[in-house]
């Protein structure tokens, strides 16, 4: 079952591999007329009352397909407001080859006549709430016509994200849905079918650029709104944790704080005038430090520890005594990553290992990426954590599902990058969940690599990431 948003992102992903949404329009509309074709018998009148979206253009393939019955197609408003290009081009299809199709700018002049079958092709998946006009008095039509009804997607008033049905929505005896059901489908006193429209399955294999639409931000947003963010690092490295902190900023996060040990609270300030720094005493994190660091860490929606800690015993130990008293989301990087699977924690993990500090963690190893997928989710699912294992092929994987992101060049085996990856992936649990958050964080990251990889080629840094994270972010 996918949700309206969720199936937004298939149809974004399948473009972006290459199955463009002109050509699952198609598919769409001729599952449609095959629908029509088990319902209605030869010379059937078929009125198809259709919106201003892609759910329209749907009906629109549909009618070039049912030249065996009269129909009559019935656009609500102007066709001039058609909302994309592809079910404008369709409209223009059926007027170009003089079907019987014709806008309704009136809600008084909607009129089924003796239609044999309706089609509701008026609201797709991305629309919810009480009908407005005229759909409104089109769905009264409908649901008191005698002619069996067919709604194309999800019949219109019904919320495809929670399921719930609007009192004015239309009452279909069936449903043609696309690639997979929808929440409150099964619900419906009507036969539902799902059609293949040949959608490939690496949609839902691999990260692409559709899964950026999960990422928005209010018009009416405050500062705080999109997440602070606590990077935990530094003391034998001072750029670690300033490069995770600068592209947790560049990644969307309201604010980000470092705290770090005091030998280098100067140094990672003077990498931007944009951080805020929360120093502790001393050369490196000790176990003293740990009650002030959870008194910070509460005050923020994730963490992100590791960048430049290193890996000595007092460290690891304060680190482990961290993770063990927080219950949020923390991301785990760099050295603390072996500790993990012997921590007891209420945290939601994000562990973004390499392949030898997976190997450190007790994690699989294999060549091939579809095994490594594999043994990594097992991994995962012993851990009850998310895992984000860099490589060519990033693995991303909770034990309950798995997805790969393949952004990324040989140019980013440089040193930092893991660093810009946490920060990324810190500031992105502020608005998805931890699963979601690290794939997007692995593509966006990969993206923003490739992005500066055109100017600096092979000799890329870090840093040369942070202004190509927003473009990166961009899913057009």
């Amino acid at each position: 079952m996918l949700t309206g948003s969720e199936m937004a992102v298939v149809d974004a992903n399948a473009e972006a591999l290459g199955v463009p949404r002109k050509q699952l329009m198609e598919s769409s509309g001729n599952a449609v007329a095959a629908t029509i074709r088990e319902i209605a018998s030869p010379d059937d009148t078929v009125v198809v009352v259709a919106g201003r979206g892609n759910n329209g253009g749907d009906a629109f393939v549909a009618a070039r397909f049912l030249d065996e019955f009269d129909v009559q197609v019935r656009l609500l408003g102007r066709a001039e407001t058609i909302t994309t290009d592809i079910a404008r081009k369709n409209w223009d299809a059926l007027l170009a080859a003089e079907y019987d199709a014709t806008e309704v700018r009136d809600s008084t002049a909607i009129d089924l006549g003796d239609a044999d079958v309706v089609v509701d092709a008026m609201l797709g998946t991305g629309i919810s709430g009480d009908l407005r006009e005229p759909a409104a008095t089109a769905a009264v039509a409908m649901n008191e016509a005698e002619a069996p009804v067919l709604s194309v997607d999800v019949p219109s008033g019904l919320d495809a994200e929670t399921g719930a049905t609007a009192p004015s929505a239309v009452e279909p005896d069936h449903v043609i849905t696309f690639h997979d059901t929808k929440p409150g489908l099964d619900d419906l006193d009507a036969t539902v079918r799902v059609a293949d429209i040949g959608i490939p399955t690496g949609v839902e294999t691999f990260v692409e650029r559709g899964d950026l639409l999960r990422l928005s931000r209010e018009t009416e947003s405050h500062k705080g709104d999109h997440g602070e963010v606590l990077v935990i690092g530094g003391g034998p490295y001072t750029g670690a944790p300033a490069l995770t902190a600068q592209a947790a900023l560049r990644a969307g996060a309201d604010l980000v704080k470092v705290t770090c040990p005091t030998s280098v609270v100067h140094e990672v300030q003077g990498y931007s005038e944009n951080l805020i720094l929360y120093p502790m005493q001393g050369r490196r994190l000790e176990p003293g430090h740990v009650g002030p660091v959870m008194e910070y860490a509460r005050e923020h929606d994730s963490l992100v520890i590791g960048p430049g800690l290193g890996d000595d015993e007092e460290t690891l130990e304060a680190a482990r005594a961290i993770i063990e008293s927080y219950d949020g989301t923390a991301v785990v990087d760099a050295d603390p990553l072996q500790i993990v699977p012997e921590v007891e924690t209420e945290a939601d993990l994000i562990c973004t290992p390499h392949q030898g500090e997976l190997a450190a963690m007790g994690g699989p190893a294999a060549e091939d990426w579809r095994e490594r997928r594999f043994l990594v989710d097992g991994f995962a699912a012993d851990l009850d954590h998310t895992m984000l294992v860099k490589g060519n092929y990033d693995i991303v994987a909770d034990g309950e599902h798995s997805r790969v992101s393949r952004t990324g060049n040989p140019g980013m085996t440089v040193g930092g990058t893991g660093d810009v990856l946490a920060g990324v992936t810190g500031a992105l649990t502020a608005q998805l969940d931890p699963f979601d958050a690290a794939a997007v964080g692995a593509f966006v990251t990969g993206r923003a690599g490739d992005i500066a990889a055109e100017t600096y080629g092979n000799g890329l840094v870090a840093s040369d990431l942070f202004d190509s994270i927003p473009e990166a972010m961009d899913p057009s």
